[in-house]
């Protein structure tokens, strides 16, 4: 959006900018161009097929300041759940459809009730609205950060896009990245806004920013808020079952092939088993997917996150669900490939990844992809619920930090002098991370409210329930919503639905674990669903090969990094540490690993993106 320049002229930077979101809409590609706005979309074809192409426009009953007729202009991603109420709702208000297009719904229901249709959608979203008469435009992201939406603001106007390298490819913005930027990338504290990328913006969740030539404003139309909590443990547990019922009835909704995340932990076997049983009431047989690395349950070690293999327990599932089921199993080669490196950094715009854990997760995507184009995952139960080790940890409840930085600290895991040793010296005295993310917690809680009465231990874990369901759980779901649309694939995700959340999260902690347990509202919730065995099972996080030869392999691609010495990833990484790394003969544990990766993922990043780095402090 550009006041000062007419948009018109520069049809060819737009359709730059759109087709950096081919992966994300495969399906069909549009731009709609005004003399100060341009909007372009991809798009992934889920509901109404033919009909709901974008951008998407319709014309108001008033006139422009120009005295032309007044129109709205859309671009839409994800899915509001509750289009079909909304369409009667508008309906008997005299709108007329020419789809069956949720987008069509929003964009009514942007003219019927402008800016504040969010407080009505229930879904995954973000969208961007240009209305002619007041020349205003309105970026919206759904309350719990599923789907992402980044804006850079100009001298004149604003860039925007579901992901950076759509701003990215605009020459008014600048591949700059400053020290600021690193330390938000190796904090894992998620600070709401950033972007990593210097001058740029990620639209909050729960907020909408407004443009126009008065300059751009936030509003914050949904949060996390503090209510007592009045039922009983049963009506709690029936409540939560009820919520769930209908979300994921709503979220089966689908033109186009769906399936499910299949894991064999307890959030997506009650997934799983709840759209089964809905499924089969109509004759139709859910289908499952699940990851798995060859030889891993044969010869499965457990380690400091993970005592058991997931196999089994999804067999479970299939089993009892009678489920359509899939294993994709990965090797080792396969996983460590620099191309799929590759894909996973262009899919996330910067080198945060996770390792394999990403490699594995884009690959699964990418073979689901093939058979289904919608999957529901068990993504944030474990925020919702309290499910992570260090909701029981009492050094993390104590802890003056994010409880997931304290849990990994106290449990000797790669500290932050572990963590600082692979960075050059002139980094290393920069950074300060340990300052950062004390800044950061304490700017985290400082919003949320007690309860009155509440004890001094519930307060604590309202905070790190809290922490879990705004910071935690984003970077998540970035990862997912990444690596899912990198390759067509619309992964939805029920435990996000603001109303689970807010419901739970107001749950007192003492019966969030009646049971003596992690998850015990989502256990009690869903055990008549459910295998004995998944119901007794441990929380098991997301599965990572054991493999030793994909170790061997990270040093094989390290050792050929090495021998590049005038690489730039050598004014961030201390060459002297990564030699030492890579000749080691051992099988380190994951977060050992972890130093690799990140290391290979730097210098690809920096061979992608040509970033300039500004790494002093100003």
């Amino acid at each position: 959006m550009s006041f000062e320049a007419d948009l018109r002229n520069q049809q060819q930077t737009i359709d730059a900018m759109t087709e950096t979101m081919a992966c994300r809409g495969p399906d069909d590609r549009g731009t709609w161009v005004q003399p100060h706005v341009a909007l372009g979309h991809r798009r992934l074809a889920i509901i109404d097929l033919p009909g709901g192409r974008q951008p998407m426009t319709m014309t108001l009953e008033s006139a422009g300041p120009d005295g032309r007729d007044a129109e709205l202009g859309i671009v839409y991603s994800g899915e509001a759940y509750n289009f079909v109420e909304l369409r009667a709702e508008l309906a008997e208000s005299g709108h007329r459809f020419l789809t069956d297009s949720d987008t069509e719904v929003v964009l009514h229901g942007y003219a019927e009730w402008g800016p504040a249709v969010v407080d009505r959608l229930n879904g995954m979203y973000a969208f961007a609205v240009w209305d002619t008469r007041t020349e205003q435009l309105t970026l919206v992201r759904d309350r719990m950060g599923i789907k992402p939406l980044y804006y850079y603001p100009t001298a004149d106007g604003v860039l925007f896009g579901s992901e950076p390298k759509a701003i990215l490819a605009n020459p008014a913005a600048e591949r700059k990245v400053t020290l600021d930027g690193f330390r938000e990338l190796w904090a894992f504290v998620k600070t709401p806004g950033h972007a990593f990328w210097e001058g740029m913006h990620e639209v909050v969740p729960g907020t909408m920013v407004t443009v126009d030539r008065n300059g751009l404003r936030t509003h914050t139309y949904w949060q996390l808020e503090t209510r007592e909590h009045t039922d009983d443990r049963e009506t709690t547990v029936a409540h939560v079952r009820e919520l769930l019922d209908d979300i994921i009835a709503r979220q089966l909704v689908a033109d186009v092939p769906r399936c499910m995340l299949l894991s064999g932990g307890l959030d997506s076997s009650a997934l799983t088993a709840i759209a089964a049983r809905q499924l089969g009431e109509q004759g139709e047989k859910v289908r499952s997917f699940a990851v798995d690395f060859v030889g891993q349950t044969e010869n499965f070690r457990p380690d400091e996150l993970r005592g058991t293999p997931d196999a089994p327990y999804v067999r479970d599932v299939a089993e009892r669900s009678g489920t359509e089921h899939r294993d994709i199993v990965l090797d080792s080669d396969t996983l460590a490939d620099p191309e799929v490196r590759s894909k996973v950094i262009r899919a996330r715009d910067i080198p945060a990844g996770l390792g394999d854990m990403d490699a594995s997760l884009y690959l699964l995507f990418k073979a689901i992809r093939g058979e289904s184009t919608v999957a529901l995952s068990g993504e944030s139960a474990d925020e919702v619920f309290g499910g992570y080790k260090q909701f029981f940890s009492p050094v993390a409840q104590q802890a003056d930090t994010f409880p997931w930085i304290a849990e990994r600290m106290g449990a000797g895991r790669q500290s932050d002098e572990a963590l600082g040793s692979m960075f050059a010296s002139a980094v290393r005295g920069q950074l300060d991370l340990g300052r950062y993310v004390k800044e950061a917690y304490h700017a985290a809680i400082a919003p949320i409210e007690r309860l009155d009465g509440e004890s001094d231990f519930e307060w604590r874990m309202r905070k790190i329930c809290y922490l879990h369901l705004t910071h935690f759980v984003r970077i998540l779901l970035d990862r997912k919503d990444r690596a899912s649309m990198a390759v067509g694939l619309e992964v939805r995700v029920p435990f996000c639905d603001h109303r689970l959340v807010s419901y739970v999260y107001n749950t007192p902690w003492a019966l969030k674990t009646y049971d003596g347990r992690e998850k015990s509202l989502l256990r009690g919730a869903t055990a008549d669903v459910l295998p004995q065995s998944v119901v007794e099972r441990v929380k098991s996080p997301y599965p990572s090969t054991q493999d030793p030869a994909y170790v061997q392999k990270l040093r094989g691609h390290v050792r050929d990094l090495l021998a590049r010495p005038s690489h730039p990833v050598f004014d961030l990484i201390s060459r002297d540490w990564l030699q030492h790394a890579a000749a080691r003969t051992d099988n380190p544990s994951m977060f050992g690993r972890m130093g690799l990766e990140r290391a290979l993922d730097l210098s690809l990043w920096i061979d992608l993106y040509r970033p300039t780095l500004e790494l002093d402090e100003a």
